[in-house]
């Protein structure tokens, strides 16, 4: 690493020391730039494996770059002004293949996770002997409900130690790979003491307690940096002008509508992978759950494969060494001098201090944008609960009501269905239209309204699980024994399961506003070398999530639990309001927020420290007292 890091300094060197750098148009490692600057490297510190080169040097729907004389932005395009940011259309570019390639891994990925973990509930809550359905560990309602809250909580804290392998260590492509091969030894676990042999020898608790910790650990490691990979895989940072070749129009290319089509396609993505659960809960019931493990454990062997073969593609941004530990050292100066320009270098500079810092003003900056992001994220946790009941409450729910043939987890298809079909019609039409109408839709007013919707799922939770109270045979004490059917078996209620779809349905379109935002936030507020860490901190609010729900864990008895999906609306309605109150003021400075990252690819001295001209970010000096 630290030979890496001399390599990088003096190349720096090399570049900032050349006295005619105005002239040469070179990037940071000293190559000249190209006359087209979208088809060489964006950044100076990435790699392109290969040397394939995807990314589209036109915009969506016809919009080409249109080059100037003057004020580029590295990528070639006449960068707009304030006032052609305001009265222009916004528009976004098609995205690089690369990608899509990614999307395709993280399909795979998703298509195990749902189709595995869905069908969890009734694996644990029921018995062997098939007296409620098909089961195998039989620990009950709140056993269930207990050990796959923890398997959530597990999966959305793991992402942390993936995040500082990449940031650190590794970078994110060989994370993710390592930690696929932690993922399918648990997969293996899980469907090796899940068969009937297994079972019957009382392998099945102690196999699937560590099958979820491994799997945890391998999805968590893959989370965190699968995210931030997808959208480096787009290089353009800075907004330019371009000509809607249809109609001759002139536009804003905002690289900000690219990112979030981007995210847009990754939850798209990962909503199709979702769909495992058309399948896996029918395996369950007619061959057995090792089936739908198996299943599982092939389609996530495809994923990893697809990774392997692709590795020429991708854009793979190399670890930056202590760049995390560099940003908590920051924060701790902003909290112990309570200023949040304290860290900087020109600030020590100007109070006289000979402290030498390793970082510069700009990577100051980045942290405290950052840092707003992570501001926006506490109140997620209320929003996971919320959605955290679709995948086991109202699991439970479903199998409190006459399936007429319909599997109780399948009912669960229905979340991923929803946003299948909206979304394309949310980014294809309405948010075009928005924009062509120049009416403003900015991240914090999308995770309100997301917030909001939720609200209203768990309101038609509530109502629905009211109905169930008040229909017999068995009214509030539902799955009595009074609703044996002539082979035994104990049935739900006479209401019918695809009453739930409503509910499935808001909560798809809450996640669309609320999850594939509060993404593209992560991204676009992180560092660029620190895109993994803070994806993780916004994946660490669906373990907070998870904790409540345990915390919840005693209410969930009958009629209980109707309360508890009423006070989770409101809770969800009241921390939608409250994101705004105290946030809504960021929609005026998203831009500028977002234009931090512009000047990595622009002024090779942003790398330096601002103040120490031999400083690099992450660089060592020798002899020189450090923070």
């Amino acid at each position: 690493m630290a030979m890496e890091h001399e390599s990088n300094a003096a190349q720096l060197h090399q570049v900032l020391d050349e006295p005619s750098l105005s002239n040469k148009k070179e990037d940071l490692s000293g190559a000249p730039l190209h006359p087209n600057p979208l088809a060489v490297e964006s950044y100076p510190t990435e790699k392109v494996h290969g040397g394939h080169e995807d990314t589209p040097t036109s915009s969506e729907k016809g919009v080409g770059l249109v080059s100037d004389d003057h004020d580029h932005d590295g990528f070639g395009g006449e960068r707009p002004t304030d006032e052609e940011k305001k009265t222009l259309r916004h528009v976004g570019e098609p995205l690089p293949k690369a990608a899509f390639l990614v999307a395709i891994v993280e399909l795979c990925e998703r298509f195990t996770y749902y189709g595995a973990s869905g069908i969890f509930q009734n694996y644990v809550q029921r018995p062997l002997d098939g007296s409620l359905g098909r089961g195998a560990l039989g620990m009950g309602h709140k056993g269930a409900t207990g050990l796959t809250t923890f398997f959530q909580f597990w999966c959305y804290v793991t992402p942390i130690l993936g995040a500082i392998i990449a940031d650190q260590y590794l970078g994110k492509y060989n994370t993710i790979l390592i930690f696929c091969g932690v993922y399918i030894v648990g997969l293996l676990i899980l469907t090796t003491t899940s068969i009937p042999t297994a079972l019957a020898h009382g392998s099945g608790i102690g196999g699937f307690i560590v099958a979820i910790i491994v799997i945890g650990l391998g999805t968590g490691g893959i989370k965190s940096n699968v995210a931030p990979l997808i959208a480096d895989q787009y290089k353009r940072r800075q907004m330019a002008i371009g000509t809607d070749k249809k109609t001759g129009e002139r536009v804003i290319i905002d690289p900000a509508i690219t990112i979030q089509r981007i995210y847009m396609v990754f939850y798209f993505c990962i909503n199709v992978g979702s769909l495992s659960l058309l399948p896996t809960p029918y395996m369950e019931r007619d061959i057995g759950f090792w089936s739908a493990y198996l299943l599982c454990l092939c389609v996530f062997l495809v994923g990893t494969l697809t990774l392997v073969l692709g590795r020429k593609v991708y854009i793979v941004r190399p670890p930056q060494g202590s760049v995390i530990t560099d940003a908590f050292k920051v924060i701790w100066m902003m909290i112990k001098n309570r200023n949040m320009d304290a860290a900087k270098p020109s600030h020590h500079a100007a109070a006289g201090k000979t402290t030498v810092l390793k970082w510069d003003d700009h990577f100051v900056e980045e942290v405290k944008r950052a840092l707003v992001a992570c501001k926006v994220f506490c109140f997620y946790p209320i929003y996971w609960v919320v959605y955290g009941n679709f995948s086991n409450n109202f699991v439970t729910q479903a199998g409190q009501m006459r399936g007429h043939g319909i599997p109780n987890d399948l009912m669960q298809n229905f979340d991923a269905i929803s946003i299948i079909v909206f979304l394309p019609i949310l980014d294809r039409f309405l948010y075009p239209f928005l924009r062509k109408m120049r009416i403003p839709f900015p991240p914090i007013n999308r995770i309100v309204l997301g917030f909001w919707v939720g609200s209203l799922a768990m309101i038609y939770a509530a109502v629905i699980q009211s109905y169930i109270y008040k229909t017999g045979p068995c009214f509030a004490a539902p799955l009595c024994d009074a609703a044996k059917d002539a082979d035994g078996v104990i049935q739900g209620n006479n209401i019918h399961i695809a009453s739930q779809t409503g509910a499935y349905m808001l909560i798809g379109i809450s996640e669309i506003f609320a999850s594939v935002t509060g993404l593209e936030y992560a991204y676009t507020k992180a560092p660029p070398n620190m895109k993994s860490f803070v994806q993780s901190m916004f994946l660490l609010t669906n373990a907070f999530g998870s904790a409540i729900s345990e915390g919840l864990n005693p209410v969930l008895y009958d009629p209980a639990i109707e309360w508890m999906f009423v006070g989770l609306a409101v809770a969800s309605f009241i921390a939608g309001a409250l994101i705004w109150i105290l946030f809504h003021h960021l929609n005026e400075t998203e831009d500028q927020m977002n234009a931090l990252d512009k000047d990595y690819d622009e002024d090779p001295t942003l790398r330096r420290g601002s103040v120490i001209a031999d400083r690099t970010v992450g660089l060592h000096a020798h002899g020189k007292e450090e923070a």
